[in-house]
């Protein structure tokens, strides 16, 4: 998992992102390499993803364990689970010279 977030940190990225639409849905294929893999290029490329869980994906599953199973995968940090939709966090790597 990627380095714990400060309380400071995990409320800008709330109050940043409360308004923002989610950029990636998880559908009733529930949760796919292919899905962790667009998340993860997402993450690399903007640090925080927003993603929407669609009532079809929370068959099986609630939303809270879904959002921490592609958080763990994705070794990012979850910074809030609210209803279905809940927000990732990771930093980019430093790149290599």
């Amino acid at each position: 998992m990627s380095r714990p977030i400060t309380p400071r940190m995990r409320r800008r990225i709330k109050r940043e992102f409360s308004m923002e639409k989610a950029t990636v849905r998880i559908g009733k294929g529930g949760v796919t390499q292919q899905l962790l893999e667009e998340i993860d290029r997402r993450l690399e490329k903007n640090e925080i993803v927003k993603v929407k869980i669609l009532k079809s994906a929370l068959v099986e599953r609630k939303a809270k364990e879904i959002a921490s199973k592609v958080a763990e995968k994705t070794e990012a940090s979850l910074v809030e689970v609210r209803g279905h939709t809940f927000i990732l966090y990771r930093r980019k790597k430093p790149k290599k010279k």
